[in-house]
């Protein structure tokens, strides 16, 4: 297990100090559901409510992409990503890119 990166949405991070900007980093993952997502999915959408098989996919695809920008951060040989966000884009039917990306940082105490 490598070094602890610590992730964070604020600009900044009480009791530290960033010694040094680093870049922004990023983690990008393309997702097409399954046959079997994308059936249970449309049948669920006609009932309404919260579509299960397509929350599995997303949050598939967020936590890929979030643990990709943390690999992107610990090869800077970063302390902490700020300012973290989420971007998600469908750029064909039932494909999704989802970004996690932010600014990966140096710390000192204090």
């Amino acid at each position: 297990m490598g070094k602890k990166i610590i992730v964070t949405t604020a600009n900044s991070l009480d009791g530290y100090h960033v010694s040094e900007h680093l870049g922004v980093v990023r983690g990008i993952v393309v997702r097409a559901q399954t046959i079997s997502q994308g059936i249970r999915g449309a049948l669920s959408s006609i009932l309404g409510g919260n579509i299960k098989a397509f929350e599995e996919v997303c949050e598939h695809a967020r936590n890929d992409a979030f643990a990709r920008m943390k690999d992107h951060a610990a090869d800077l040989d970063a302390d902490a990503v700020l300012a973290f966000r989420y971007d998600a884009t469908e750029f064909a039917q039932g494909v999704t890119e989802v970004l996690a990306y932010g600014t990966a940082v140096r710390l000192n105490r204090g």
